[in-house]
């Protein structure tokens, strides 16, 4: 069967040749514009820049198999997918792990000063520990919001720090809440004013759209940290400014802005037509948290590993195989 491979960048090249060697390599992604071209295509793997609407794919119509290389399909239209007996896969998850690490290594670089120790012996060449004095996590209370894939792999992370969890979460299940040593806050607001340390794990929706905002965070425990290695939009951002200059928040840690171009998911920025989209240069000149002395920000990199690209690639290639031995996985159609 012939097979093409569109939004192909250098990194994924060499993997993509090494398992489907007589496969076609794109750059670009699959739109009206370049969809004649591969009309007698019957599998093709995309991402979420391509466009597989009824109007791409009424001209594919030798095709079998759509294999996404993300969690989401909302770029494919399943309607005209079932009706013409299309497979769709996708990859089902490939960075909760990834991000949970992540997002402690943003917690260290809060609580113990982490960037500001390198920073003062590499940027300016002192070697003395006056005003770099940091606080254990032992002990301490983490509050987790939304206990999805990474929520609970922070979970896990934390309690091997020796933390004391607490969770907010839409759905409670008593006996996992027993088994892995953890509580559940009756509120967001009990979670908030318990919370040495408050980390977000939830999808951006309308109802979970500032969730953290210019009212709660005077529910805030004085002197806890904020982390977010979710979406930007989760937080208001004057949420914080008032949270920074009350003093609520000895600290803040961001992955993601709520300025930022909107993505579907994480694995968008592999892209190199999403990242044309992104004035990165604008986004953190503009954004006045990057200069505050209290802030962290990375430039949405938690779900960017080795092992987590290579869990794309390698389950979007499973699925392509089992698909050809009859036996399609990981279906969302």
């Amino acid at each position: 069967m012939k097979a093409v491979f569109f939004d192909v960048d250098p990194w994924s090249r060499s993997e993509i040749n090494a398992a489907f060697p007589h496969a076609e390599l794109v750059t670009d992604s699959l739109n009206e514009e370049n969809v004649d071209k591969y009309r007698d295509c019957q599998i093709i793997s995309v991402f979420h820049t391509s466009d597989l609407s009824g109007k791409v794919l009424c001209q594919l119509s030798q095709l079998k198999f759509i294999a996404t290389r993300s969690t989401g399909f909302n770029h494919i239209e399943l309607p005209y997918c079932q009706t013409k007996k299309i497979i769709v896969s996708n990859v089902p998850t490939y960075g909760r792990r990834t991000v949970a690490e992540f997002t402690f290594g943003l917690i260290l670089m809060l609580t113990r000063k982490l960037y500001e120790s390198v920073e003062r012996v590499k940027h300016d060449g002192k070697y003395n520990i006056i005003g770099l004095q940091g606080e254990d996590l032992f002990g301490k209370t983490i509050g987790i919001i939304g206990l999805g894939e990474i929520g609970l792999s922070v979970l896990k992370i934390a309690k091997g720090f020796g933390m004391e969890v607490m969770v907010h979460t839409r759905t409670m299940d008593e006996s996992l809440s027993q088994e892995l040593g953890f509580v559940y806050a009756d509120s967001l607001d009990e979670l908030l004013k318990k919370s040495d340390i408050m980390t977000i794990h939830l999808p951006l929706t309308e109802k979970t759209k500032h969730i953290i905002n210019s009212k709660n965070i005077h529910n805030f425990k004085k002197g806890s940290y904020l982390v977010n290695t979710a979406r930007g939009g989760l937080i208001e951002t004057d949420a914080i400014l008032i949270g920074l200059e009350e003093n609520i928040l000895a600290g803040v840690a961001l992955d993601v802005l709520e300025s930022e171009y909107e993505l579907s998911e994480e694995a968008d920025l592999l892209s190199h037509h999403i990242r044309q989209k992104i004035n990165y240069k604008d986004l953190v000149i503009d954004h006045v948290l990057m200069h505050h002395d209290r802030v962290i920000i990375t430039p949405h990199n938690a779900f960017n590993s080795t092992e987590a690209r290579l869990r794309i690639l390698e389950t979007t290639f499973e699925n392509i195989n089992q698909f050809l031995k009859k036996s399609p996985q990981n279906l969302v159609t």
